[in-house]
């Protein structure tokens, strides 16, 4: 028999996905079995896999060694946690500490990977804290750190990663019911003097992974947006640079609602000017995660990247 004592960072999560994580090797319907058996306890009584996990929860699974051992992977390497751990782990950190890292995320990388041969800043992170000793194999089997929000691949600037669950779901619940406040600079084309609220709706081709904005609801499945921006500086070559308050967080947001308006981020090509882009010599687009603040007032600031600088 194996008891477990529920941690703190394995708290507020369903039991089954628990088990899952203790028994990498056992299949759902064999983790189920064992619970309707009472081969699997939770508190020393029957359990359905449905719960949700508290800390100081004991958890006994009355398999013998060698079974145990085998549904565990006792013995096993993680191919993943050793690819993880190959990677390159240079990641540019805004702010750290036990719970999360906030990382200002280069142009040109993805937030998280498509495909296995990706290489994301997420896996970049994991990286990072399977070599400071943060992360090991064994936790690695029950919980898997992980960013909070997304970036566009081009877009660089503020990404949150969560260490553990507690901290993940936090996040996520911040990011979700928006009480935390993101602004994002921007150089777009045009002059632009003074702040300006943008309404309008939102509607994505899948297909091209491009979206449209009409100012009426044009679509069913269109949805509201809103945008807020104040222009910071007036830059050479009829530029402005803007602070943007992204107020609802739908795909491509930012970069097709300031295009709607003729004010397309320099360096965009999907949205962009492409004939200004290249006599201006934009490499990417200009648009940068630049802050976030928490309910709690922290607020955390990322530096730009070097491409803004040729235009200030």
């Amino acid at each position: 028999m194996k008891e477990f004592q529920i941690r703190k960072d394995d708290s507020n999560q369903r039991f089954d996905k628990y088990l899952k994580r203790v028994l990498t090797e056992a299949s759902s319907s064999f983790i189920y079995k064992m619970l309707r058996k009472k081969n699997i306890t939770l508190n020393d009584k029957k359990a359905d896999g449905s719960e949700k996990l508290n800390t100081g929860d004991v958890v006994k699974i009355w398999f013998s060694d060698e079974t145990y051992d085998k549904m565990a992977g006792i013995g096993n390497t993680n191919p993943l946690f050793n690819k993880l751990k190959s990677l390159d782990s240079n990641i540019d950190i805004v702010f750290e500490d036990g719970n999360m890292i906030i990382i200002n995320k280069p142009s040109g990388i993805k937030s998280q990977k498509d495909s296995d041969d990706d290489v994301s800043i997420n896996e970049i992170a994991l990286s990072y804290m399977i070599k400071t000793n943060q992360l090991s194999e064994d936790d690695f089997k029950h919980f898997h750190p992980s960013i909070c929000n997304r970036l566009d691949r081009n877009t660089s600037g503020i990404v949150l990663f969560a260490k553990n669950l507690p901290t993940s779901q936090s996040l996520a619940k911040a990011l979700k019911e928006r009480s935390c406040i993101k602004l994002y600079h921007a150089i777009v084309i045009g002059r632009i003097d003074k702040p300006c609220e943008i309404e309008g709706y939102l509607s994505k081709d899948e297909a091209t992974n491009k979206v449209t904005i009409s100012k009426t609801k044009s679509a069913e499945d269109s949805k509201a947006i809103k945008t807020t921006y104040r222009p910071l500086k007036q830059l050479e070559n009829d530029l402005t640079l803007l602070e943007i308050h992204l107020i609802t967080g739908r795909t491509h947001q930012i970069r097709a609602h300031l295009a709607s308006i003729g004010h397309p981020i320099l360096g965009d090509m999907k949205y962009g000017n492409i004939a200004l882009n290249k006599k201006l010599k934009a490499q990417t687009q200009l648009l940068h995660a630049y802050s976030i603040e928490f309910e709690d007032h922290r607020k955390y600031e990322a530096k730009e990247p070097g491409e803004f600088n040729v235009y200030f």
